[in-house]
Order: structure tokens, then C-alpha cells, then sequence
């Protein structure tokens, strides 16, 4: 306390000046309608830009829930749109869905884990069994661009098989004129941003830049962009091509995924299995 008397003593010069500097400011705004006017339209601008800054540093600290939320709604109106797509037209356009013959519906997941510099790529999602994973489900980025298939599912966490992954294999056709190929990865790069088609039957006129889709044998729908014909045709030695092709996804980027849920999965499966092996 006494160091405190004597450090007021010794500034008591500036201490009163401050004290009479805010004791003027403050007798000239109340007794000046100018003054008074300019001071309180100050005070609201300042006031309202750190208001606004403040909510800036909020939205950014939401922006993972947002993204969640966002993601969801995305889901849902993938599933929603595809059931518009496939009402049965030999009958009556109702909401009940016992006149529709949705197939595939889709569920949002956000990635925990992934990798994309090794030969057999992984990648973690924040959705398991709990949620209707199962595995061999197919697996699409939400922009456009397949992923993979789901590999295994605990109760709240999944991993997938990259189509970054020397085992993976996807049914797909160049959309301009259905020829059907096999897509796969790393079959002379680990280029992240590159895949190959095998299997194009040597006879196809093959251009630059035709969008290669899936084909829908298999888990994925038809229809799903995969990437541009890069290279038309690397000679295999006999009356196949293997073609290049730029994918659509970057995997390196990859925040959300959708897990896309085939309705008739179960029951092609089972009904496949009545067949000879030969």
C-alpha cells in the first residue's frame, strides 16, 4: 500500500490530468447536442464492428457443424432426388413411398483418417454398423468422383478401401458410347490424381477428354462422374487397350464422403450365390 501512495505522489500531475481531460469530454457532450450526436454515432460504429468481428470468430468456430449439417442435408437430397427419378410411371404420382422403387439411398460421413502416398491407401470414417454400414457398400465424394467400398465396420467407425488401392476394382463404361472397362489404380504410377481402365476392347474409337462414369454392375449406381480420358490407348499386346484417364476427386482434399446403401444388395447377393460355380 505504500508503495502504491508513493507511486500516485510521484505521477500525481498526470493522474489529475486524465482526470480533468475526461471530466471536460465528459461535460462537453452532455451540454452539446453536436458533440453529443457525433460521440454516441462513434461509439455505435465501433461498437458495432467488434460485434461483427466477434461473430466472424464465431461462424468460423461452427464451421465444422455447419459442415456436418450441411453434408446431412446434401445426403438427404441425393436420396430424395432419387426417388423422384424412379417413380413407377405406370401409376399414380403419390408421396407414398410403396410406389416408388428407390434403390439407393445416402448416408454422410465425415473422414478422420486417410492416406494417398501409399501402394494400398485407407481411409477412417466417423460412421459403423450403428448407422447401417456395412461392408462392401459403395462410397462417393459429395462434389462427384467415386472413393471406394466399405472394407469394415465396428459399431461407430468404418474404414474404406481407397480406389487408391491395388485391390480395388470398379465396373465403369466411357459415357459417350457405353464401352464397359474396369477401372483400377497404380497399374504403372501412384499418381493420386490418375487411374486406368482396363479391358477396352482395341476396335473402339477412344478421345480425349470423353467422361468415363460407372457403369452400375456392381455396388455403385450408373451414372457416377470418375474422371477424363487422359491417354487413349496403352498397347497391352493383344485386343485390349488400357486407357489413362484424370480423376474427378482429389483425394488429398477429401473431407466428407456419402456411403451409398443399395436397398437389393442383400437379395442380389443371395440370389448370385444359388449359381454354379462354373
Amino acid at each position: 500500500m505504500r508503495n502504491l501512495w508513493i507511486f500516485i505522489n510521484r505521477y500525481n500531475a498526470f493522474f489529475f490530468l486524465i482526470i480533468f481531460l475526461v471530466t471536460g469530454i465528459v461535460l462537453t457532450v452532455r451540454n452539446n447536442a453536436y458533440q453529443r450526436s457525433v460521440t454516441i454515432n462513434s461509439t455505435n460504429h465501433l461498437v458495432g464492428n467488434a460485434y461483427e468481428n466477434l461473430n466472424v470468430f464465431k461462424r468460423y468456430l461452427s464451421l465444422g457443424q455447419v459442415n456436418d449439417s450441411l453434408a446431412l442435408e446434401n445426403a438427404q437430397l441425393y436420396s430424395q432426388l432419387l426417388k423422384m427419378r424412379n417413380i413407377d410411371s405406370a401409376k399414380d404420382v403419390t408421396v407414398s413411398d410403396t410406389l416408388t422403387k428407390q434403390q439407393y439411398t445416402y448416408l454422410a460421413a465425415r473422414v478422420i483418417k486417410n492416406s494417398i502416398t501409399l501402394r494400398n491407401n485407407i481411409i477412417t470414417i466417423n460412421k459403423g454398423s450403428a448407422d447401417g454400414i456395412k461392408t462392401g457398400m459403395a462410397v462417393i465424394s459429395p462434389i462427384k468422383g467415386v472413393v471406394g467400398f466399405v472394407r469394415d465396420a465396428s459399431e461407430h467407425l468404418a474404414t474404406i478401401q481407397s480406389l487408391l488401392h491395388k485391390d480395388t476394382k470398379i465396373s465403369v463404361n466411357i459415357k459417350k458410347n457405353n464401352v464397359l472397362g474396369s477401372l483400377v489404380w497404380g497399374e504403372r504410377n501412384f499418381n493420386h490424381h490418375k487411374a486406368y481402365i482396363k479391358d477396352i476392347p482395341n476396335h473402339f474409337k477412344i478421345n480425349l477428354k470423353d467422361t468415363v462414369v460407372t457403369s452400375g454392375f456392381g455396388s455403385f449406381p450408373p451414372g457416377i462422374p470418375v474422371g477424363r480420358i487422359s491417354n487413349t490407348g496403352v498397347a497391352t499386346g493383344d485386343n485390349f487397350l488400357t486407357i489413362g484417364i484424370d480423376l474427378f476427386n482429389d483425394f488429398s482434399t477429401l473431407t466428407y464422403v456419402y456411403v451409398i446403401k443399395d436397398k437389393f444388395a442383400e437379395e442380389q447377393k443371395t440370389l448370385e450365390s444359388k449359381l454354379p460355380n462354373d
